[in-house]
């Protein structure tokens, strides 16, 4: 069965830090595209940061700078290590995956496997 389980959500004040996790089982990891998505009530799906199967990441302009995604394809995780978060970042988190390579990166339909979300919420 293939699955992408997010973990390390949860309440931070503004300014703080959280990193998130997705393991992911039942397909070849090292192969895929992976990304983060978020979506914040009322509001649309965004992609937050891709990084494709050659370990090059891409941001959307509002985390450059303050977020890192990362993989190990050793532990078949994605990481997402976000500093200095704010208000707008609050939302559910979704780790996302695509075979090969994708373009453009942050449209939510490349996307053909995703894990349930977990929730960041910043006050």
């Amino acid at each position: 069965e293939v699955q992408l389980v997010e973990s390390g959500g949860g309440s931070v004040e503004a300014g703080g830090s959280l990193r998130l996790s997705c393991v992911a089982s039942g397909y070849t990891y090292a192969s895929y595209c992976m990304a983060w998505f978020r979506q914040a009530p009322g509001k649309e799906r965004e992609g937050v940061a891709e990084i494709d199967d050659d370990g090059r990441p891409s941001y959307v302009d509002s985390v450059k700078g303050r977020f890192t995604i990362s993989k190990d394809n050793a532990k078949n995780t994605l990481y997402l290590q976000m500093n200095n978060l704010q208000s707008d970042d609050t939302g559910s988190y979704y780790c996302a995956a695509a075979p090969g390579y994708i373009t453009p990166w942050h449209v939510r339909n490349h996307y053909n496997l995703w894990g349930q979300g977990t929730q960041v919420t910043v006050s």
